[in-house]
């Protein structure tokens, strides 16, 4: 089993062991756990086998909003990673019927695709199948009327309705997922931002857990999770399912918090079992406890790809490396330089070109680009590794905004569905969106006040400047070392230290914090900083032979007292060996400190300790296309690049007409996770996207049971007739 039982800021919880069945193995899964999860812990990573040509399956999102991780469960067709596992289960993939190729798994035989082969071979039912009777009966659709729906239950959605029940606004938010947090339930790390506005310094698990917690404070704001809103009609209504049943909200306001969804690329194999999104890795690492890799790469220099990259060695997962197109890191450099201290090698100016395997991803391979992005042949690079996580950007989720702006509603929206940014500005986003709201209900009159855009702007601005390391200009016994030299958005040292001792103005939290004053050692800079970016330099015993406290999370146990550890800089350069004096485990932050004593040259450069080797990776030779007409675009069609690039240079300028010529954004996913790729290659075409005609959007934007909709509950003969027993 490959289940997570010790991690450095998770505890495990014990729960209840259901029993399920896949391809007729009896498997064990975990209560309230979803499918793909529980496949995942068993080591089980192909869930289909696609019926176009037999191409193995495996998850991509892990959110809801793809269909790669489709599966048969007790005989229907559902998403493995939003369907929970019930006792006595039977799961069973979801095969496409034609032959295989011998690459992807044994070939169908004829006796199987025939009667009654179907089902064995995990096509699904109809109800109604093998002499089953349905009594329907038919059930109203309640209406409800409510000032405020909020959708989307993240960092935004929840600040929002939040500052709604302040005022007693009449409101309803509702996610699709059985907690409320968003993204933020996947993230072990402490965030930035500003400690007053939106909690920084502290993980982003624990804020969900607060901004959920703030909600029982407002009677008047009402919650529903396992909720998903599923259309935008017309008449102003929205059609929401809520626990299997459909109602209609007719809200006054209605606001979009529906967060983001992950982009993807076009390259050799990268549909294959292995390759997926970063918050997939994150949902199995850090929601589930489940170890999905023993060695991973990714793709996507960013904040998600950098944090993934951490999540993974918190998770006892190995790295073999990170690639970045651009010539530098996008991400919080605290966040590259966290990662490089440890040993994950970074390449920038690379791109992925091939990912190789047969039923699942064996190899990547990478090849250095040109001031244009174009591959160098003779530059490739292949890494060993079974997980490639894809971390190259989002997009917003924008369909519902964008359906109620088109029917009139009184509509807004915020945080990652209006702006991709981070978690503290969407919460910001969401405290601005609310007033907006009660100003267009009349509950305020006054205007939003003009300081809070100008720190919403603030909290969602890109890293600015990088400064060089800072000289120290004080004869200090004991301080801190501040190694955060970029621009970012971030004030929690400077708030903790009950000296007052560290410097960032109030005028400027982009500024990079400054040591002016005295420091007692207390360590609170050190374990609040969100980059791991500040030790401690302790000279009071031996200013020749001082000490070093350094900042640790990957695991307890991994550095013990007397062992001689490597330390390195704050980008991770080598710099000494030294002996680790003593081990501090402040369980209520989940950080360790090392101490580790080192000599008055390198106390002061000191960041971090060195865990890994880099994986030496394979040269291999060129023959690879950087754009290869193989490279599926359309995961639920299969759709590949070169029948898409066939279509645009015959003179299709119409997303609907491309896709009944091609079946592209036809699948169940609704051309959620293909659009935008689509969009690019129209671009590297070179045709202009105002000559193009968007895709139509109408409702649904989510798979609904067909009876859902007038609420009928089928019952079998016996419940029939148990119904009129009492007649």
């Amino acid at each position: 089993m490959e289940r997570i039982t010790d991690h450095p800021v998770l505890e495990p919880e014990e729960k209840k062991k259901l029993r399920f069945t896949f391809e007729g193995k009896s498997l064990e899964a975990l209560g309230d756990e979803v499918i793909s999860s529980a496949l995942f812990a068993s080591g089980i990573k192909i869930f289909s086998y696609h019926k176009k040509d037999g191409s193995p399956q495996g998850i991509f999102c892990a959110n809801g909003q793809c269909a790669q991780c489709a599966v048969v469960a007790d005989g229907l067709p559902v998403k493995a990673c939003v369907t929970k596992v019930r006792e006595g289960m039977t799961v069973a993939r979801l095969n496409g019927l034609p032959k295989m190729p011998s690459a992807t798994g044994p070939a169908m035989s004829e006796q199987d695709a025939g009667a009654g082969g179907a089902e064995k071979n995990g096509a699904p039912r109809f109800p109604g199948q093998k002499g089953e009777t349905c009594a329907q009966e038919l059930g109203r659709v309640e209406e409800i009327e409510v000032d405020a729906l909020i959708v989307g239950g993240g960092p935004a959605g929840l600040a929002a309705a939040a500052e709604l029940g302040k005022l007693d606004v009449s409101t309803l938010i509702i996610d699709d997922k059985h907690k409320l947090g968003g993204k933020l339930v996947l993230q072990t790390h402490k965030f930035f931002g500003s400690v007053e506005d939106c909690f920084a310094g502290t993980r982003g698990i624990d804020i969900a857990d607060k901004l959920e917690d703030q909600l029982k404070a407002y009677p008047s704001v009402k919650v529903w999770v396992n909720a998903a809103c599923v259309a935008v009609f017309s008449d102003r209504r929205v059609g929401v399912v809520y626990n299997g049943g459909y109602y209609l909200v007719k809200p006054k306001a209605f606001i979009s918090a529906t967060g983001a969804r992950e982009k993807t690329l076009a390259f050799e194999g990268n549909t294959l079992p292995g390759v997926y999104g970063a918050g997939a890795f994150q949902t199995l690492v850090n929601r589930d406890l489940v170890r999905p890799s023993k060695n991973l790469f990714i793709v996507g220099g960013g904040n998600v790809g950098l944090i993934a990259a951490y999540h993974a060695l918190q998770a006892g997962i190995k790295v073999a490396g990170l690639i970045e197109a651009m010539d530098h890191c996008g991400g919080y450099k605290v966040h590259l330089d966290k990662i490089k201290r440890l040993g994950v090698p970074v390449y920038t100016s690379h791109t992925v070109v091939r990912a190789g395997g047969t039923t699942g991803l064996e190899t990547v391979t990478v090849a250095q680009v040109d001031k244009n992005f174009k591959p160098l042949e003779g530059t490739e690079k292949t890494f060993a590794a079974d997980t490639l996580l894809v971390a190259v950007g989002l997009n917003s989720v924008s369909e519902f905004h964008g359906q109620a702006v088109a029917f009139g509603m009184n509509a807004f929206v915020c945080g990652d569905a209006e702006e991709i940014a981070e978690a503290s500005a969407a919460m910001f986003s969401g405290r601005i969106t609310a007033h907006k709201v009660l100003k267009s209900l009349g509950v305020m009159t006054g205007p939003v006040p003009d300081f809070w855009f100008e720190r919403l702007q603030t909290l969602k601005s890109r890293p600015g400047k990088t400064h060089e390391s800072a000289v120290r200009e004080h004869d200090k016994a004991v301080y801190p070392v501040l190694h955060c030299r970029q621009e970012i958005p971030c004030d929690p040292c400077a708030t903790v230290c009950p000296k007052k001792s560290i410097k960032i103005p109030k005028s400027n939290m982009m500024a990079v914090p400054k040591f002016e004053g005295d420091c007692i050692g207390c360590y609170k800079c050190l374990l609040i900083c969100p980059g791991l970016a500040v030790t401690i330099v302790d000279k009071r015993k031996d200013p020749k032979h001082p000490t070093v406290a350094l900042p640790f999370e990957i695991g307890r146990g991994l550095v013990k007292k007397g062992d001689t550890v490597t330390l390195t800089d704050y980008e991770g350069a080598g710099l000494e060996k030294a002996q680790v004096t003593d081990v501090k485990d402040f369980k209520a932050e989940n950080t360790l400190i090392v101490i580790a004593k080192t000599t008055s040259a390198v106390a002061d450069r000191a960041a971090g300790l060195k865990l890994y080797e880099p994986q030496k990776p394979e040269k291999t030779g060129g023959g690879f296309s950087a754009m290869p007409d193989s490279a599926i675009i359309c995961r639920c069609e299969r759709i590949s690049l070169g029948e898409i690039r066939k279509a645009i240079r015959a003179g299709v300028r119409d997303l609907n007409q491309l896709k009944a010529v091609t079946r592209a954004g036809m699948g169940a996913c609704g051309a959620k996770t293909c659009a935008s790729l689509i969009a690019g290659i129209y671009k590297s075409e070179g045709v202009d996207l105002k000559e193009v005609t968007a895709l139509s959007q109408r409702p649904l934007f989510m798979e609904v049971p067909l009876g859902a909709f007038s609420n009928i509950t089928c019952r079998t003969e016996e419940e029939e007739k148990a119904s009129w027993s009492g007649f």
